[in-house]
């Protein structure tokens, strides 16, 4: 009895002393007081942080203000994420309304890693159009189960509640690019708390969110909130990205809502603070001229110069091209086929067992402005129509709008919308910039991704479309990683962020990608399911 009494003592000391350890690593103390987390076996979770007042009565359509209060209890920060009002292309109803008008949160993941002190951090800025999408669309098992570096997913304001603009210093808008930038400050200032490296920040996102990424980019004092940049099929030159028409767009939502034929931008956005937020995000249905498309009505603008704390005052060209913006690492790239977003929803079956895209016969030259992003860029229908024509010349030729030719209008999709504008950002990137600046293109497609879930059909060969990539880092719904190969291309994409944040040097698996800058021909890594190859080129695949 004596020797077991002595082996049970340091036993249960070191039981206690675990529990104890165990029970402190939840617990993390912040300028607002002291906040606890949630062990998840793998990792550690700390979810729903406030970084802003909640944006509601007097503070809706207003840039958000940082989040002071002090707590009195410790937070509670196992609450999981929430999304921001919206009305959500992703929800497969009729009814697409989600989420609530006090999100503006931060969500931090850290790793189970006895082997390291700290960590880099990994900022994820989620995509959707700039209309929906959150935190909580995002998973981040498989950056967890690498265990290296600490993920950040912020959510920002989205739809008429994050960009509404009527192109004056009453409603500048940008709003949701502000709640980004403030989230990033709240992670600069606070992520060493949570055991992460502040000179080791990178910033990442996809579609919206890699062109939210760019945006911060072409700001001067970005460098000062992060190391690097990543902007995967999505970057600030696309043309659904910043646009033309907020302030017509602005008062005919006002008109729809009930707030009169109104030309004060003042007593709109009286009114409109005066509205419910579930209101004011249904009427983005009647922007719609075919299914939800354009994706994008309300977006980035240019703000009055006189704005106060304007987030972006110039076009981003002229932006890139006069030479002041952060000097940071910056990583872009599309998919073979991205435009299968938003493509495919042309190939998705009416009632009467026709598929949309045989509409496009009839009134090409009516959707194509709204569906490619030109309405506001012709100054008149006739050059829109010249536009229209050409463009369906181009890829069609005499052919007709049908399944046969969906592939070609996909392609045209995707130049448009994205691939011609990525070769464009790293143009004017390594002619006017002076820190590295690298680009992939990613053809692996997925047997189960956007394309077959926007048009509901598994009859069609999509090819590598949008997310097909991202997803194998951030896993979604709609994404269903299956094979092998998808799981080794998870893996290098991952460990590829994950080293691109502590340093300049970018490798996928044993691809090192090459830099840009002051380079004639064009140096672009191509990932497949046979791995990797470092191309030369003068046009992007």
């Amino acid at each position: 009895m004596r020797i077991m009494k002595c082996n049970l003592f340091p036993t249960a000391l070191i039981c206690l002393w675990a529990a104890t350890v165990s029970a402190d690593s939840l617990i993390v103390e912040l300028p607002n007081g002291k906040l606890r987390g949630r062990d998840n076996g793998k990792y550690y979770s700390y979810e729903s942080i406030p970084y802003a007042e909640p944006p509601l009565g007097d503070l809706r359509f207003e840039a958000p203000k940082p989040y002071n209060r002090i707590w009195k209890d410790t937070f509670n920060a196992t609450n999981p994420p929430v999304l921001c009002t919206q009305w959500s292309q992703f929800i497969d109803q009729p009814e697409k309304l989600a989420g609530t008008e006090d999100c503006l949160i931060v969500n931090v993941y850290k790793p189970k890693n006895s082997s390291r002190q700290s960590f880099p951090v990994l900022v994820h800025i989620h995509g959707g159009a700039f209309m929906f999408g959150g935190a909580p669309g995002y998973g981040h098992d498989l950056l967890m189960a690498s265990g290296n570096s600490i993920v950040v997913k912020i959510n920002y304001r989205v739809g008429p509640m994050g960009f509404l603009s009527t192109n004056d210093v009453d409603l500048p808008g940008n709003i949701g690019l502000k709640d980004q930038r403030l989230a990033l400050q709240w992670i600069k200032q606070n992520i060493a708390r949570f055991g992460g490296e502040p000179e080791n920040i990178l910033v990442m996102g996809h579609s919206a969110g890699g062109a939210s990424v760019h945006l911060h980019l072409l700001k001067p004092d970005f460098n000062t909130l992060a190391r690097a940049a990543v902007s995967i099929s999505g970057n600030a030159l696309n043309p659904w990205v910043v646009q033309k028409g907020a302030r017509r767009r602005a008062f005919e939502l006002g008109r729809i809502v009930g707030c009169g034929l109104l030309n004060s931008s003042k007593e709109l956005k009286s009114c409109l603070k005066a509205k419910e937020a579930s209101e004011i995000v249904r009427a983005v249905q009647n922007f719609f001229v075919l299914d939800y498309a354009p994706f994008t009505p309300f977006g980035p603008v240019v703000e009055p110069a006189e704005t106060v704390d304007a987030f972006l005052t110039q076009h981003p060209i002229d932006i890139i091209r006069s030479g002041k913006f952060s000097q940071v690492p910056w990583l872009t790239s599309y998919t073979q086929e991205d435009g299968g977003y938003n493509a495919a929803i042309l190939l998705a079956k009416e009632s009467t067992g026709i598929e949309v895209i045989e509409k496009l016969n009839s009134c090409w030259k009516d959707v194509a402005p709204h569906l490619l992003f030109y309405r506001d860029f012709q100054c008149t229908l006739e050059e829109m129509d010249d536009h229209s024509q050409y463009l369906r010349q181009k890829y069609l030729g005499n052919r007709s709008f049908s399944v046969e030719s969906y592939l070609d209008v996909q392609r045209l999709f995707t130049d448009v919308l994205f691939k011609n504008d990525t070769q464009l950002a790293i143009d004017l990137h390594r002619q006017h910039g002076k820190s590295p600046v690298y680009g992939f293109v990613y053809d692996n497609p997925a047997e189960k991704g956007v394309g077959q879930w926007l048009s509901k059909r598994n009859d069609v060969f999509f090819g590598s479309v949008h997310g097909d990539d991202y997803f194998l880092i951030f896993e979604n719904s709609v994404r269903q990683i299956n094979r092998p190969d998808e799981k080794v291309i998870s893996k290098n994409l991952i460990k590829m962020l994950e080293d691109f944040a502590q340093g300049d040097t970018v490798r996928y698996d044993n691809c090192v990608l090459r830099d840009n800058l002051d380079q004639k021909e064009f140096q672009l890594l191509s990932i497949n399911i046979h791995g990797c190859v470092n191309m030369q080129v003068n046009e992007f695949p």
